[in-house]
């Protein structure tokens, strides 16, 4: 796994990452790989904003994995951070080899730089094969989440 760089996106490696948010049942339904125009300003505001870190991992070149990492300074917890780890995808071709786990690695280790004390994450009720990978890494599923449409 040594060949994997793992980076901040750049407008550049929106077409692949917005592919790979696609590619799958319920990606296809929400994502738009024909019209890269919001990507591309939802990218330039989260560059802009430190606690934002969109992430590609690059083999040879080509973007084959992506996340992004939100840090979130707080009150509970006595005054403690987290992180939210968001919109995980690796490319078709890769999944199986590694990737998936260097990738949360990175998230884990890059929260723990920011001093973060809680690493958390949202997957879809239908995600059951993520739903293992997020435990083998260690992840628990404590909470249930709630979300409502605007």
């Amino acid at each position: 796994m040594g060949d994997i760089e793992i980076r901040p996106a750049m407008a550049k490696d929106i077409p692949a990452i917005v592919a790979m948010l696609a590619d799958d049942p319920l990606g296809a339904q929400r994502e738009s790989p024909d019209d890269l125009i919001p990507y591309l300003t939802a990218l330039d505001r989260l560059s802009t904003d430190p606690h934002q870190h969109v992430m590609v991992a690059v083999r040879e070149g080509r973007v084959v994995g992506t996340l992004q990492l939100t840090i979130i300074p707080g009150l509970s917890r006595r005054g403690s951070t987290r992180s939210i780890v968001e919109g995980v995808r690796v490319h078709a071709d890769e999944r199986g080899s590694g990737l998936g786990t260097q990738l949360i690695e990175w998230a884990i280790g890059e929260s723990r730089r920011q001093g973060c004390q809680l690493v958390q994450l949202t997957s879809d009720n239908t995600r059951t094969d993520a739903h293992r990978f997020y435990e083998r890494l260690g992840f628990t599923a404590s909470h249930v989440g709630f979300k409502l449409q605007l």
